[in-house]
């Protein structure tokens, strides 16, 4: 099999294969990164080893024909970049992400700073001058082998990449990954590919950072840039929900030039789309660069607001027929949103957070996510209290009514799960103390197995049942209005 066929740059020219099936041979990531690189955004360059490769590993193991696929997708790095993986004198170090051409925020393993060997770290600090930076460099990549492919880093950086490709293709089939395929109804022979882009670094002292950025607010729709980021951290600190983040107005405070130029680019990639989109960023000694940009997954209120404002907007190629189209799923699934009702009892409130997914739940309190689904199988309803938002817990937030977390931001991979499954969700309330039998905020204590419930619009947990009001949102009262006039005028032809 020709390496063509396993291996392709982000500058590959890939012709005239449709938007479809290129997200399925490159993924997701992949294809996002090709289509980045070909509008000359700043985009880390690497090369995608594709589904095609992935099936191939499936039926036949790690042959020498990937092998020679992956060298072959090295070489056009090292060419492009000038530095060589392993080597001291110009170290080059890597990033191996998945990315199926379905959305699995989180799911998949990804593994970061591959490449590094003693001699590359002292060459780091050494060419940075800053110590602190390759010492920390060096933590982060001897954990995340050791969290996703297992025992310590091997010497040889070639197989640490050959592994690391591996260990991806491998998370297919992990237990957390088919429960979320199962829901999300993503087919089993999908695959994924595994992008390998030359590594930039937020956790750089000074002016680095990393962060996830939305064009528009993921909950509500309401147009303007919104996010979270971290100074001197790389993108896993954000997304992994286990970090306190700063909100992404930060880096506007912080870095005028930088933010501008995101704002810039934010509205070419809405453009691009024709959609809100999330991008996943790190600015590296004062340079922004682009590590991703997708359809975003949003609430289904964000999803009707931002299909009506796209169309009503002339700057956009969608019109009404479009916007009904895109959201028909919706109109035929909703009859009225819940919306935000009067305000809780101030002593009913438990403790205060992150607004992060709209909507009201209510269900008896667990803190112990293996007891979810034997709870729901029961008929309970459930709300799931976690210290932080984890890939991990995604059979549990599958199964649950709402749920609050003590630690994440806005972007953490399971506060984006939530909120596109319509979940309530309330994260970063870091007030909120949880035990092996209950939770503990400044509004008291609640055993687990009382009723409790998630307003998800004031990001509060409140003790007792406050089921929230139902309406019709005014965007899917205009929807409705628009799909009513369409079928009116097909039936006068």
């Amino acid at each position: 099999m020709p390496p063509g066929d396993l291996v392709h740059g982000f500058d590959a020219d890939h012709g005239d294969l449709p938007a479809e099936e290129l997200e399925r041979l490159l993924g997701g990531k992949g294809a996002a990164l090709a289509a980045l690189t070909r509008l000359g955004l700043p985009v880390p360059p690497g090369f995608t080893l594709t589904t095609t490769a992935f099936h191939h590993h499936v039926r036949h193991g790690w042959t020498g024909e990937l092998e020679d696929a992956l060298a072959h997708g090295l070489a056009g790095l090292e060419r492009v970049t000038g530095r060589r993986l392993g080597d001291p004198a110009a170290p080059l170090l890597v990033s191996v992400r998945s990315g199926a051409a379905r959305s699995m925020p989180g799911m998949l393993d990804s593994i970061l700073d591959v490449g590094t060997t003693p001699a590359v770290i002292e060459a780091l600090a050494a060419g940075t001058g800053d110590r602190r930076f390759a010492d920390d460099t060096w933590d982060r990549a001897r954990r995340g082998w050791a969290a996703v492919v297992g025992g310590d880093l091997p010497d040889d950086p070639f197989e640490q990449l050959s592994r690391a490709v591996r260990a991806v293709f491998a998370s297919w089939d992990g237990e957390r990954v088919r429960r979320f395929r199962a829901v999300e109804g993503i087919e089993e022979d999908l695959g994924t590919a595994v992008s390998v882009q030359a590594m930039v670094f937020g956790n750089r002292s000074g002016r680095s950072g990393t962060g996830v950025a939305f064009t528009r607010d993921p909950s509500t729709g309401e147009p303007g840039l919104m996010g979270d980021f971290l100074r001197e951290a790389q993108g896993d600190d954000v997304v992994a929900g286990a970090t306190a983040t700063e909100h992404l107005d930060e880096l506007r405070a912080r870095w005028p030039d930088v933010w501008a130029e995101l704002v810039h680019i934010a509205d070419r990639l809405e453009h691009h789309f024709v959609d809100m989109v999330d991008i996943e960023l790190t600015v590296e000694d004062g340079r922004l660069w682009l590590l991703q940009a997708r359809r975003a997954r949003r609430s289904r209120q964000a999803e009707v607001r931002v299909a009506v404002d796209l169309a009503d907007d002339p700057s956009f190629p969608l019109d009404r027929a479009g916007a009904v189209a895109r959201c028909r799923h919706l109109l035929e699934l909703l009859q009225e949103e819940v919306v935000p009702a009067v305000p809780a009892p101030r002593e009913a409130v438990i403790v205060r957070g992150l607004a992060a997914s709209p909507g009201r739940a209510v269900g008896v309190l667990c803190v112990d996510p293996e007891r979810v689904a034997a709870l729901e199988a029961d008929g309970v309803d459930v709300v799931l209290a976690r210290p932080e938002t984890s890939p991990a817990d995604v059979p549990a937030i599958a199964s649950a009514r709402g749920l609050v977390t003590a630690l994440g931001g806005l972007v953490s991979h399971a506060a984006v799960v939530a909120r596109s499954w319509g979940l309530p969700a309330v994260v970063g309330a870091t007030d909120l103390r949880i035990g092996a039998d209950g939770v503990h905020g400044p509004g008291g204590r609640v055993a687990a197995g009382e009723v409790v419930t998630v307003d998800g619009d004031r990001g509060e947990l409140l003790r007792g049942a406050h089921p929230g009001a139902t309406a019709t949102p005014p965007e899917l009262a205009t929807l409705r209005r628009w799909a009513a006039e369409l079928a009116g005028a097909r039936a006068w032809r």
